[in-house]
């Protein structure tokens, strides 16, 4: 089989004649009739007839029933190429047009091959129509190296300022992510048409440099090039990007002005820029104005509604839709799943695969996998990933990463690393998301070793790896290592520390107890401390009940952010702990004076595919007597067990001792536990999610509940994992 594994040719230095032609040819009336066909059929016969009476054996003659077949509206590429085939010798017309439908095709890399051989079996030098068509190929199949040397070719061929050429080019180094190369060709144009222009406009405004787009667009202006609906669907594009609404107003009135041809895909365009630019004002009203509408259209005012939190409404929108395609649930579901209403957007993806309307693929299973994610829903996870198989849907990096992300964040590391080992392709993403899933279960040194294999691999690590590792390191103590991979990430990678990485650094070194090591690292930092940084080292007080820095961190965080409720609750804490009671006073009063709140202790456990919430002092529940009656139980048996309650967990002074166990036994994870121990299989772990870290207390109670009814405990908090089994924590109470 054909491959790319040969390098491109040097190209002859000369040219052959494009056909043979006689003078008969051109008024055959054969010809007549090949312009006449209407059906495949027709042509059918004309071929056959050409055969007969040896017609097809002449160049030019053949290269036209091969232009017919390859390029009529009823063509077929098959057909195409068997005629092709059967041209004893092509003309370059017909190389050309055979490399050009291919470009076009779900087969671009047969254009090129198709090149390669018209370069190694034909007489023909390619021309300045050969080569935007084989460039082309190269960008659809995203391959700078070819196009590169196609580029060279080009050059070589004294072709390199074509206008058509060039502009190809500039396509082709844009849908590779060279705006640089793209640029260069762009400068070097000698005349630039209105496309040249409108490429690079576009391209740009596509890949995030919408200031750069702009300002191509004055220039233009400036040259005396006349824009076009192309030219201000790449400029709206800019506004959108840059959410500037003021600047893409301004565009909607120069189109109005300028009499620009506003059609369906302009129209579009700036529709997308007000639901982008956050104004459904006046997108509602050209939404109205608008005589013509498509899927694009629909979909566009669905999910600048879902965007911006108007749900009811963009349902609305969904369920009016003249025709439901997956776009517009995905729009719906992804809008859910990145506001945090992870419950509504799988709600919404088993009412999509419930109503068979339209077929779930990879976007819609990424959002669907997120929201499990974000629940901890393991079991509607685990239906997706059986879909996906059963489906045969191929995994992709996106996919992959996702189903990783899924069994990680739901308590199943096994599960996730058989999802890794499974796939031959692993991007940048895919490691990084397992390295993230060994971190969050305290699995330190396996991430570590991940992280060299990835190595090994050849792939480099970017900046989301490094956050991963350290937070590796942090969570499993490996402080050494730790500050090694800190070390490296400018000096050996080129990756230079954010602001994330300086705080896993502070968590990493206050975990361990280093705290005046961690304020030392803080005030040496050549980048301001941020509320994250501050926060860390406030959370470390907190394990470490280290009055002094606590209030010095918690200062510092609530000048960056004074309404950080956390902050206090952190302090509070520390202030508990160590038994300043008239501390923990003072800041109830300040939170309750200021009208701040602390965020409620919320705890979820997933039962035969049903998610079951549980807050701090819940009694909502429906089964909320059977709940508190068997917490009753669990609390007798721990008693008897030598259980003491951890009062230092209250954010409050409570004097007497048996509201102060009644407070204790109402946090959510108790309550979850206790569903968890009535509800979940005994073969089945107990996997439950919450939101706030575990405290002390409710950490010793899952421990021992572990050993006394023989049961498995999952419990994910706002930082990481902890596998309870057997009286013992995965963590080795080092959280």
């Amino acid at each position: 089989m054909e491959t790319l594994s040969t390098p491109l040719p040097s190209l002859p230095r000369n040219s052959t004649s494009l056909t043979v032609k006689n003078d008969h040819d051109h008024d055959h009336p054969v010809f007549l009739h090949i312009k006449q066909c209407t059906n495949s059929s027709q042509l059918g016969k004309i071929h056959a007839h050409m055969l007969r009476t040896g017609l097809f054996f002449d160049p030019y003659s053949a290269s036209k029933l091969f232009a017919a077949s390859a390029l009529l509206p009823f063509s077929s590429l098959d057909y195409a190429r068997k005629v092709f085939d059967q041209i004893p010798k092509p003309n370059l017309h017909s190389w050309n047009t055979l490399i050009r439908v291919y470009a076009s095709s779900p087969e671009p890399l047969q254009g090129i091959l198709i090149f390669l051989r018209m370069v190694h079996e034909s007489p023909y030098y390619p021309n300045k129509f050969t080569f935007p068509f084989v460039i082309k190929a190269a960008a659809e199949i995203f391959s700078l190296c070819v196009g590169q040397a196609l580029h060279g070719l080009a050059i070589k061929a004294s072709l390199g300022a074509d206008v058509f050429i060039s502009n190809s080019l500039i396509h082709l180094y844009l849908s590779c992510g060279d705006l640089d190369s793209a640029y260069r060709v762009f400068t070097m144009i000698g005349e630039k048409d209105v496309v040249s222009w409108n490429s690079m406009i576009t391209g740009l405004a596509q890949r995030g440099c919408a200031e750069k787009a702009f300002q191509l667009f004055q220039e233009m202006e400036e040259e005396g090039v006349k824009p076009n609906d192309v030219t201000m669907v790449g400029v709206l594009s800019a506004c959108a990007k840059k959410l500037d609404l003021e600047l893409g107003r301004w565009v909607c009135s120069y189109i109005e002005r300028k009499g620009i041809r506003v059609d369906l895909t302009l129209s579009n365009g700036m529709l997308d820029m007000y639901t982008k630019c956050g104004s459904l004002e006046d997108a509602k009203r050209l939404f109205d104005m608008m005589e013509e509408k498509d899927i694009v259209t629909w979909t566009t005012m669905l999910d600048g509604y879902a965007k911006l939190g108007e749900y009811e409404t963009a349902k609305q929108v969904l369920d009016t839709m003249p025709r439901q395609d997956i776009a517009a649930w995905n729009a719906l579901i992804s809008g859910y799943e990145q506001n945090g209403k992870s419950k509504e957007a799988l709600s919404l993806y088993h009412e999509l695969q419930q109503s068979q309307i339209a077929k779930p693929d990879g976007i819609t299973l990424v959002s669907a996998l997120s929201a499990c994610s974000q629940l901890g829903a393991m079991g509607i996870g685990e239906c997706i990933h059986a879909y996906v198989k059963e489906q045969g849907i191929k995994l992709n990096c996106h996919l992959t990463t996702s189903l990783i992300d899924m069994y990680s964040k739901c308590g199943d590391i096994k599960k996730a690393l058989d999802v890794f080992y499974s796939v031959d392709r692993r991007d940048v993403f895919v490691w990084s998301a397992m390295i993230a899933g060994l971190a969050m279960h305290g699995q330190g040194r396996d991430a570590i070793d991940l992280f060299s294999k990835m190595q090994e691999t050849m792939i480099k690590p970017n900046s989301v790896t490094f956050t991963n590792v350290l937070c590796a390191c942090s969570h499993a103590g490996l402080v050494k290592e730790g500050k090694t991979f800190f070390n490296q990430m400018e000096p050996v990678y080129g990756i230079r520390p954010g602001i994330q990485h300086y705080s896993c650094m502070v968590d990493m070194l206050g975990r361990a107890g280093l705290l005046e090591e961690a304020v030392e690292f803080i005030e040496k930092m050549p980048i301001l401390p941020s509320d994250s940084v501050w926060g860390a080292l406030l959370g470390a007080c907190q394990i470490h009940g280290n009055v002094e820095l606590a209030e010095l961190a918690c200062r510092h965080l609530l000048e960056l952010d004074p309404e950080n409720n956390g902050a206090y609750v952190l302090l509070s804490n520390v202030y508990a702990k160590t038994g300043k009671w008239d501390g923990v006073s003072r800041l109830r009063k300040h939170m309750r004076v200021t009208g701040l709140k602390k965020e409620q202790g919320c705890s979820r456990i997933e039962v035969n595919g049903v998610i079951h919430e549980f807050l701090a002092g819940d009694n909502c529940h429906p089964l909320s007597k059977e709940i508190y009656s068997k917490l009753d139980e669990i609390v007798v048996r721990l008693k008897s067990a030598g259980y003491v309650p951890n009062k230092s967990h209250l954010l409050q002074l409570i004097e007497e001792d048996e509201m102060q166990e009644h407070a204790l036994n109402l946090h959510s994870e108790k309550l979850a536990i206790a569903f968890g121990l009535q509800y979940v299989e005994v073969s089945q772990p107990i996997r439950i999610i919450k939101n706030l870290r575990v405290c002390g207390d409710c950490h010793s109670v899952a421990k021992l509940v572990s050993r006394l009814y023989n049961r498995e405990i999952i419990l994910r908090d706002r930082y990481r994992f902890h596998h309870f089994s057997g009286g013992n924590c995965s963590c080795k109470d080092y959280w």
